[in-house]
């Protein structure tokens, strides 16, 4: 944006309502002037293949496309398009001088009723998920459908939606995702197209290709004295006229991003109850992996905006990654067979983030000692204890319990036919040895992943984690070593292990992981 209008729209006096301050937000596509009361929405002169702003006649054409879109799920919220017009002080959003910009005009809403706020600070109820769907589902079946819209349904388009994801992402490989993930995605995709042509075609008989939203996820909803669903797709039909399950897909996606797949369970069933929309099971992982493909897309896009600062480009290259993992994840899942996977190590050689990791790509349970341990002692997971060595609820009796009741969830998940993963330091081969036993009576694959670094790295974890606060862990330096000394390493004799150093970044570590464990 100009350097001029930009200082302009960052003055409170710009307005024409009181404000006493201006806040800018960027998107990869859009400037958002928040004020007081008031968000002004102006468009990046921008042509991204999928869209074109680059003339003012296209970006006035789609801000008043914008809010006659979104009129339709959040009434009340669009105030219309606003003119921006040059004046003697600068730029005006009133007078007759020459109009250099349009603005879409928007009631604020809360930050902190936001969903992915609220997904994030666990606020989000079972109830609030099903309003949500029922929503949706008022929307979808008063939604426009013509012969014209049924077109957008075709295999031929959803192939060429994906060629052209695969092509716009080749410039990312190696920076927010790496070639042998995309090579999975798109043999993945491909070889679906070509084996289910009539599920999209009967999905399009059906009469389930309608007028969507096209960009339902957490962001872009409000939990505020009803639900506001905003911000709809105006730029590009392609991009709005398709399945209605392909849009749920979005939010569904979006849970599971945030570590939420129980109420995305909760959504799907409150949705199939309300639709009978029993040919959505078909489609929807397909979608779900359409949307985190796209989302990792997105934020790619977002590292070439000469706009964003250094640390905007670093929280985008970290959302992109794991949505193009949670994107190969979501494939994955389909090859696994039940098996019991274990993360052992010393205190501070990041086994619980890598096991974090993977829980988050593979959709798995996750049973972390420190948790199960601070559970049967009564406390809080984030409280702290420091207990000496083998003292408190370190001592022997603890440990015993604590993975005599990992044990239990361990095989209750194996008798459910479902994979599970276990963080525990597992220094003792005793302790090993009862979940080989496990794994073996179950006839299920057992996976060690041994976590390594060097010592001064781990201190330096260690030292950092006890100054940051919140976790469950209790590890330190000062016990270090005393557990190293006791530590029995795994023999080949106990079952497939892996070690990895840690010290690598965690994409790398996650690719050596799955092929460990047979999935890459």
């Amino acid at each position: 944006m100009e350097s001029r209008l930009l200082s302009h729209l960052l003055d409170p006096l710009t307005y024409p309502e009181e404000t006493r301050d201006v806040t800018l937000v960027q998107t990869h596509i859009s400037f958002l002037f928040v004020t007081d009361n008031h968000v002004y929405k102006i468009k990046k002169p921008l042509d991204l293949g999928f869209l074109n702003f680059t003339t003012l006649d296209r970006r006035r054409f789609y801000c008043e496309e914008e809010v006659r879109l979104n009129l339709r799920l959040c009434p009340g919220m669009y105030l219309g398009v606003v003119q921006i017009r040059e004046s003697e002080r600068g730029i005006s959003f009133q007078g007759s001088g020459r109009i250099i910009e349009y603005a879409v005009k928007m009631r604020r809403l809360p930050a902190d009723r936001m969903l992915d706020v609220l997904l994030q600070q666990d606020k989000v109820t079972g109830e609030d998920i099903r309003r949500i769907a029922a929503k949706i589902f008022r929307f979808h079946k008063s939604a426009e459908r013509a012969v014209e819209i049924d077109r957008y349904g075709d295999i031929s388009v959803i192939k060429n939606n994906w060629d052209e994801n695969f092509r716009q992402v080749e410039a990312f490989v190696g920076i927010t995702l790496d070639r042998t993930g995309l090579g999975l995605i798109e043999g993945w995709v491909y070889r679906y197209l070509a084996d289910n042509e009539k599920v999209f075609s009967d999905r399009v008989a059906g009469g389930f290709i309608r007028d969507c939203d096209g960009d339902i996820h957490a962001e872009n909803i409000c939990m505020e004295d009803g639900i506001y669903i905003f911000d709809c797709i105006e730029f590009n039909e392609r991009f709005r006229y398709i399945d209605t399950a392909a849009d749920i897909a979005f939010l569904l996606m979006d849970l599971d991003y945030h570590g939420k797949s129980g109420l995305s369970d909760i959504f799907v069933n409150e949705y199939y109850r309300e639709t009978g929309d029993s040919g959505m099971f078909a489609v929807l992982d397909f979608y779900k992996i359409y949307r985190a493909f796209v989302r990792g897309k997105v934020e790619s896009f977002r590292l070439n905006d000469p706009g964003m600062t250094p640390e905007e480009k670093e929280t985008a290259g970290r959302k992109a990654r794991r949505h193009f993992r949670l994107a190969r994840g979501y494939i994955l899942r389909k090859k696994m067979a039940p098996a019991l996977i274990i993360f052992t190590g010393l205190m501070g050689t990041g086994k619980s983030t890598l096991a974090s990791e993977l829980t988050f790509e593979l959709g798995l349970e996750l049973v972390s000692s420190d948790l199960v341990r601070k559970k049967i002692a009564g406390i809080e997971p984030a409280e702290r204890d420091f207990s000496g060595y083998d003292t408190g609820i370190y001592s022997e009796s603890y440990n015993r319990a604590t993975y005599g009741q990992i044990l239990k969830m361990a095989e209750n998940a194996l008798l459910s036919g479902n994979s599970i993963i276990i963080d525990a330091s597992f220094r003792r081969k005793r302790d090993r040895e009862m979940f080989r036993q496990l794994a073996h009576r179950h006839g299920v694959r057992l996976y060690f992943i041994n976590t390594i670094c060097a010592d001064v790295l781990i201190r330096e974890r260690l030292d950092k984690r006890i100054l940051r606060g919140g976790e469950p862990s209790d590890g330190r330096w000062e016990l270090f070593y005393r557990q190293k000394d006791e530590f029995e390493a795994i023999t080949d004799d106990e079952g497939r292990y892996l070690v990895v150093d840690t010290s690598k970044s965690v994409d790398e570590n996650l690719n050596s992981i799955l092929n460990h464990l047979e999935f890459l």
